[in-house]
């Protein structure tokens, strides 16, 4: 921690004024320059984006300018059209008297039935009298197709051509199944529509197109440098959706399919940590957010006013989640946000991330503590690879990954270990530091090559790479009674015996130049007898991203938090 030096002598008069003046004119001196290269930028910003309005309101006007106008007196005038908008006046008590089918369920099973839809226009065509539509509910789509006939008017048929791609529209259509394969849809049926309906209609220029946004993806970095307009894209090639135009329109982005699958295969993460957990006993907490202090004595916190008080964000529920322990729970976890108010602009960290934490008493060893989550994290995997497969192969589709390796038991290493191992292969880890990224990613390359496994345990780390509460190795003070779980070479996880002595816990927060009168709330916990305790907390987006595969973490959170994205 930095402190105040208070013996430094105070600036003479003299001194002040030459400071002022050689400020004065230095500030004079740049102050053109700098202002006319902002200026520059600032108008070169503003005529791209004029630029682009223009470009957004052409193409609008061109599109209001053939936007259809029904005839009262045409013959199908009451098979299609515009809602009124849903206010909900309809009358409560026929609420479920019409029945929607899933677009999922529409099967052969279903062949010569009506049934009726609501989904979104994926994408219509139209060839003469004939309109082909796919519809999209979520994952699944389907194909429908309207012609000419005794009933259906061509108004009916120009109506449904014209609305937008995006739109929310019910079909009322006879459920048959061609003789041919359809090709590009989920369903292998086909709707023939006698109604089309516009719930609600999207505005007909989308930020860009789904059909770019699903393609399949063979290098992600593609995603990362991508022009923000495809217009930019001079060598011909098939559009790219930038990573900054997704997360920028994330609404439209999250309708692709292997982001909602991303974000289903996010949830069951979170299911599958709770199910095992509660199978387990244990409880289900939820800790403060508010904190006064930091709560692990760090740098890096969001800090804010709490009315006549200073206030962060926490960290973690690190030290809550111990005080329930001397409060006899025994055995809880939490899901909920974390906040680091770190200047991380890479492809693994986040400002804010979902966190799951444990904590857990233990009655001999530390190492009980890595058992139980060994357990968790393999009922983890099993859980996605045979649960939720549908969800897996959808972002594989986009994303192509290798199915995730993890051998059980567990691959156990110690921190001493894995220098010895980086050592015979020619790579330099000094003994008592934490592993660099580049160390922590050669590592998992050659744990795979040598246990043929994508996740392992890595325990016993030095001193100086925990934080202040972490548990000494008894038989070496360099080393501590902690632990980290890896991913195909990437930390997921890390924790540690906690120090649960009252008087050893304040000398650690000490020799960490953390003022004990900022946790003396949670030091005091320890005092009226603890238990032996440790745990952990896992990143929910890092296990996403990769047991997927994923590139950037960003396409694993709902609307991601980084140093330069506050919004949307």
């Amino acid at each position: 921690m930095e402190t105040t030096d208070n013996t430094t002598q105070p600036t003479t008069t003299e001194e002040q004024k030459a400071t002022e003046v050689e400020e004065t004119t230095t500030t004079t001196t740049s102050t053109p320059a700098t202002e006319n290269k902002e200026q520059k930028k600032q108008n070169t910003k503003h005529d791209k984006e004029k630029k682009k309005q223009e470009r957004l309101a052409a193409r609008q006007q061109k599109t209001a300018e053939v936007e259809y106008k029904k005839d009262p007196n045409d013959i199908s005038a009451h098979l299609f059209g515009d809602l009124e908008l849903n206010r909900s006046q309809s009358d409560p008590e026929l609420r479920y008297a019409r029945t929607f089918t899933q677009v999922k369920d529409l099967d052969a099973s279903l062949q010569g039935q009506e049934v009726l839809v609501r989904g979104r226009l994926h994408t219509s065509r139209a060839t003469g009298k004939m309109c082909f539509i796919v519809l999209r509910e979520q994952f699944a789509t389907v194909q429908s197709v309207l012609f000419v006939s005794e009933k259906i008017s061509k108004g009916m048929v120009d109506f449904s051509r014209r609305i937008p791609k995006e739109s929310i529209i019910d079909l009322k259509a006879i459920v048959s199944v061609p003789e041919k394969e359809v090709q590009g849809c989920s369903q292998k049926v086909e709707l023939q529509i006698t109604e089309v309906w516009v719930v609600n209609k999207s505005v007909p220029m989308l930020p860009f197109q789904l059909e770019d946004a699903s393609r399949r993806v063979e290098n992600q970095e593609d995603e990362e440098k991508a022009p923000e307009n495809k217009e930019e894209s001079k060598d011909g090639k098939m559009a790219v959706v930038g990573q900054d135009v997704r997360l920028n329109n994330r609404i439209i982005d999250l309708r692709v399919p292997a982001n909602q699958a991303l974000m289903r295969l996010q949830s069951a993460v979170g299911f599958l940590f709770r199910e095992f957990l509660y199978s387990k006993d244990f409880i289900e907490i939820h800790s403060p957010k508010l904190i006064g202090g930091t709560s692990e004595g760090g740098a890096n916190v969001f800090r804010l006013p709490y009315f006549d008080q200073e206030a962060c964000l926490a960290q973690s529920p690190q030290l809550y989640k111990q005080m329930v322990l001397c409060g006899d729970m025994q055995r809880v976890f939490e899901i909920g946000p974390v906040f680091r108010a770190e200047d991380s602009n890479t492809n693994r960290h986040l400002c804010e991330f979902t966190g799951l934490d444990i904590e857990m008493v233990f009655k001999e060893h530390y190492f009980e503590i890595l058992d139980l989550l060994a357990d968790l994290f393999v009922h983890i995997f099993q859980g996605l690879e045979t649960r939720f497969g549908k969800e897996l192969a959808i972002v594989a589709e986009q994303y192509h990954f290798e199915p995730f390796k993890c051998k059980t038991p567990v691959v156990r290493l110690n921190f001493k270990e894995a220098v010895q191992l980086l050592a015979e292969n020619g790579l330099f880890q000094e003994p008592l530091q934490d592993l660099n990224t580049y160390n922590e990613q050669q590592l998992g390359r050659l744990v795979r090559e040598k246990y043929d496994t994508d996740f392992y345990m890595l325990y016993g780390y030095p001193t100086n790479a925990r934080p202040f509460y972490t548990m000494l190795d008894p038989t070496d003070p360099n080393y501590t009674n902690s632990y980290d779980f890896f991913m195909r070479g990437e930390e997921i996880t890390s924790g540690a015996q906690r120090i649960h002595d009252p008087e050893f816990l304040a000398q650690r927060a000490t020799a960490h130049n953390i003022p004990v009168n900022t946790i003396q709330e949670y030091i005091d916990s320890f005092k009226y007898g603890a238990p032996p305790h440790g745990g952990c907390g896992i990143g929910l987006e890092r296990v996403v991203k990769l047991y997927c595969g994923i590139r950037n973490i960003r396409k694993c959170s709902l609307f991601p938090r980084d140093p330069k994205r506050l919004r949307p």
